[in-house]
Protein backbone atom coordinates (compact mmCIF):
# COMPACT_ATOMS: atom_id res chain seq x y z
CA UNK A 1 0.00 0.00 0.00
CA UNK A 2 1.76 3.59 -0.93
CA UNK A 3 1.03 6.62 1.53
CA UNK A 4 1.80 9.26 -0.66
CA UNK A 5 3.48 12.66 1.08
CA UNK A 6 3.74 16.03 -0.88
CA UNK A 7 6.32 18.33 0.01
CA UNK A 8 6.65 21.53 -1.52
CA UNK A 9 9.88 23.98 -1.85
CA UNK A 10 8.30 27.29 -2.85
CA UNK A 11 11.92 28.40 -4.18
CA UNK A 12 12.71 25.78 -6.17
CA UNK A 13 11.27 22.15 -6.72
CA UNK A 14 8.15 20.33 -5.36
CA UNK A 15 9.04 16.61 -4.47
CA UNK A 16 6.58 13.84 -3.75
CA UNK A 17 7.72 11.45 -1.43
CA UNK A 18 5.64 8.01 -1.69
CA UNK A 19 6.24 5.11 0.96
CA UNK A 20 5.85 1.51 1.08
CA UNK A 21 6.88 -1.31 3.78
CA UNK A 22 10.53 -0.39 3.45
CA UNK A 23 10.89 1.09 0.23
CA UNK A 24 11.01 5.19 -0.28
CA UNK A 25 10.48 6.58 -3.74
CA UNK A 26 11.20 10.47 -4.09
CA UNK A 27 10.36 12.47 -7.16
CA UNK A 28 12.05 15.56 -7.05
CA UNK A 29 10.96 18.40 -9.97
CA UNK A 30 12.33 20.95 -11.44
CA UNK A 31 15.72 22.31 -11.10
CA UNK A 32 18.62 20.73 -8.34
CA UNK A 33 20.91 24.08 -8.38
CA UNK A 34 22.23 25.34 -5.59
CA UNK A 35 19.16 25.75 -4.03
CA UNK A 36 17.15 22.99 -5.55
CA UNK A 37 19.85 20.28 -4.32
CA UNK A 38 20.11 22.01 -0.68
CA UNK A 39 16.31 21.28 -0.50
CA UNK A 40 16.95 17.49 -1.85
CA UNK A 41 19.75 17.04 -0.09
CA UNK A 42 18.21 17.84 3.22
CA UNK A 43 14.80 15.41 2.63
CA UNK A 44 16.98 12.83 1.30
CA UNK A 45 19.26 12.62 4.68
CA UNK A 46 15.81 13.11 6.78
CA UNK A 47 14.69 10.16 5.06
CA UNK A 48 17.79 8.05 4.98
CA UNK A 49 17.68 8.27 8.90
CA UNK A 50 14.87 5.79 9.20
CA UNK A 51 17.15 3.24 7.88
CA UNK A 52 14.81 2.32 4.95
CA UNK A 53 16.09 -0.51 3.04
CA UNK A 54 15.75 0.74 -0.33
CA UNK A 55 15.67 4.90 -1.09
CA UNK A 56 14.74 5.28 -5.03
CA UNK A 57 15.28 9.03 -6.15
CA UNK A 58 13.27 9.42 -10.27
CA UNK A 59 14.62 12.35 -11.77
CA UNK A 60 12.19 11.44 -14.71
CA UNK A 61 11.25 15.63 -13.71
CA UNK A 62 14.00 17.05 -13.25
CA UNK A 63 14.81 19.42 -16.07
CA UNK A 64 18.49 21.04 -14.94
CA UNK A 65 21.24 19.81 -12.74
CA UNK A 66 24.60 21.55 -12.17
CA UNK A 67 27.49 20.20 -10.08
CA UNK A 68 25.37 21.17 -6.56
CA UNK A 69 22.81 18.66 -7.36
CA UNK A 70 25.54 16.03 -7.81
CA UNK A 71 27.18 17.02 -4.62
CA UNK A 72 23.72 16.61 -2.89
CA UNK A 73 23.41 13.56 -4.23
CA UNK A 74 27.02 12.28 -3.39
CA UNK A 75 26.52 13.37 -0.50
CA UNK A 76 23.43 11.47 0.35
CA UNK A 77 24.97 8.33 -1.01
CA UNK A 78 27.34 8.90 1.17
CA UNK A 79 24.78 9.03 4.56
CA UNK A 80 22.46 6.31 3.52
CA UNK A 81 25.79 3.90 2.51
CA UNK A 82 26.90 4.49 5.94
CA UNK A 83 23.27 4.04 7.37
CA UNK A 84 22.81 0.46 5.46
CA UNK A 85 20.66 1.94 3.22
CA UNK A 86 20.18 1.30 -1.00
CA UNK A 87 19.98 4.79 -2.96
CA UNK A 88 19.25 4.52 -6.17
CA UNK A 89 18.39 6.49 -8.89
CA UNK A 90 16.11 6.51 -11.97
CA UNK A 91 14.30 7.83 -14.82
CA UNK A 92 17.05 10.20 -15.83
CA UNK A 93 16.70 12.52 -19.18
CA UNK A 94 19.07 12.90 -21.75
CA UNK A 95 20.91 15.94 -20.05
CA UNK A 96 21.24 14.60 -16.09
CA UNK A 97 22.41 11.35 -17.85
CA UNK A 98 24.80 13.31 -19.62
CA UNK A 99 26.38 15.05 -16.59
CA UNK A 100 26.36 11.69 -15.15
CA UNK A 101 28.59 10.15 -18.01
CA UNK A 102 30.67 13.23 -18.04
CA UNK A 103 31.45 13.08 -14.52
CA UNK A 104 31.74 9.49 -14.25
CA UNK A 105 29.41 9.19 -11.26
CA UNK A 106 27.39 6.72 -13.18
CA UNK A 107 30.19 4.71 -12.35
CA UNK A 108 29.48 5.59 -8.59
CA UNK A 109 25.44 5.26 -8.29
CA UNK A 110 23.11 2.86 -9.00
CA UNK A 111 21.50 3.87 -12.32
CA UNK A 112 17.87 2.12 -13.96
CA UNK A 113 16.04 3.27 -16.63
CA UNK A 114 12.87 3.55 -15.24
CA UNK A 115 11.18 2.41 -11.58
CA UNK A 116 9.41 -0.19 -12.48
CA UNK A 117 13.77 -1.74 -13.17
CA UNK A 118 14.51 -0.95 -9.39
CA UNK A 119 11.71 -2.80 -7.90
CA UNK A 120 12.46 -6.10 -10.48
CA UNK A 121 16.33 -5.81 -9.00
CA UNK A 122 14.82 -6.06 -5.72
CA UNK A 123 13.03 -8.35 -6.07
CA UNK A 124 15.51 -10.82 -7.91
CA UNK A 125 18.06 -9.94 -4.87
CA UNK A 126 14.75 -11.11 -2.66
CA UNK A 127 14.42 -14.46 -4.40
CA UNK A 128 18.23 -15.04 -4.29
CA UNK A 129 18.76 -13.94 -0.61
Amino acid sequence: MFYPVKYVNYLVTTMTVTQAYQSILVQPQGRLDLQGGKALEKQLINLVANAQALLSVDLAHVDFMDSSGLVALARCLKVARQNGCRLVLCNLQAPVKLIFELTQLDAVFEIFDNYDAVLTTVEKVKVVA
